[in-house]
């Protein structure tokens, strides 16, 4: 029996884990073997939620067609979150860069479908805004998909605070399906989304999926200030050596003691600490083994209290 929590996401009835599954490592990562293994332990672990996309993997596609196969059998027992609208390089025929538009739509979803072996899809995002296609077209290609069944509930990812306010008014007054949700980049040392994001969802009642929530290890507790990084950690690569040395590492070492107060890690901290916050539904974190699956799992079974919350507030600020 898991500790795992579940929240309504946004104010539909869609029910999801307070933590779901990044899979942009499978195909990539992790093969068919990897990718089980992991599904497996989330499973296990209470998690429901787990989100790709249809560029996710190597080739693009990789990510669904492992997820699907993976969940072969036991479907039915998650909430399935994908993404259409970014460059699939002519996998979904030539495009002319209308990826919000009700043809290219058309063409994703039933791609999807085909790959993750399924005859829906729980929530369906748009996985960054179209700005040559008016947002009435993409809801109202959306819109059949939710009415026709193949689609459940709508999501947005990478959309600004005005264009979450837009399309919810647009959805509203032409009697057309919402998104629920807003997937966007948000952790405690990212926080540009409270900005805007944050109270548009609030104001309009969808559900954050927040992703990137570790800062790709910051927040893991792996890396130490003016220390390299341990061989075979993504912060060993030279690509990262910047992002390490420049790291806000006052606020990671500061976090790293408020956890430290209360026998709680740094990736405690840092997914506790994030699903806490306003608006936040579930925290989406990847995960390449079973065991970094469990971890992520158990820190959200962390309620933070209100004390807490202050102290971790004044941190923030």
């Amino acid at each position: 029996m898991s500790d795992m929590t579940y929240r309504r996401l946004g104010d539909s009835g869609l029910v999801v884990s307070v933590v779901g599954i990044g899979c942009n490592n499978f195909g990539r990562k992790l093969d068919a073997d990897g990718t089980r293994e992991v599904v497996d332990a989330a499973i296990d672990a209470g998690i429901t939620l787990f989100d790709t996309a249809d560029i996710y993997g190597t080739p693009h596609g990789a990510s669904e067609e492992l997820l699907g196969a993976a969940l072969k059998g036991r479907r039915d027992e998650v909430v399935l979150a994908t993404k259409f609208g970014m460059n699939m390089e002519g996998l979904n025929g030539r495009d002319f860069g209308a990826r919000g538009s009700r043809r290219y739509i058309a063409r994703a979803v039933e791609a999807s479908l085909r790959r993750l072996g399924t005859d829906h899809i729980d929530l369906y995002q748009m996985h960054e805004p179209d700005p040559a296609t008016p947002i009435e077209e993409t809801l109202a290609a959306l819109d059949d998909l939710v009415r026709s069944g193949k689609v459940r509930y709508l999501g947005n990812s990478n959309f600004s605070g005005w264009q979450i306010a837009d399309a919810d008014w647009t959805a509203r007054t032409g009697g057309q399906s919402r998104f629920v949700s807003a997937q966007n980049r948000y952790s405690l040392l990212t926080r540009d989304a409270e900005d805007e994001v944050v109270p548009a969802c609030e104001q309009f009642g969808l559900g954050l999926l927040p992703f990137f929530p570790l800062e790709s290890g910051l927040l893991s507790g792996k890396y130490r200030r003016g220390e390299p990084a341990a061989a075979g950690t993504r912060m060993s690569q030279d690509r990262y050596a910047s992002w390490l040395a420049d790291a806000d590492w006052d606020t990671i070492e500061a976090l790293t003691a408020f956890g430290a107060e209360r026998d709680r890690s740094l990736l405690e901290v840092g997914i506790a600490g994030l699903a806490a916050q306003p608006a936040v539904t579930s925290v989406i974190a990847g995960a390449t083994t079973a065991d970094q699956v469990r971890a992520n799992a158990a820190a959200a079974s962390w309620e933070l209290s209100a004390a807490d919350l202050a102290a971790l507030d004044q941190i923030l600020s």
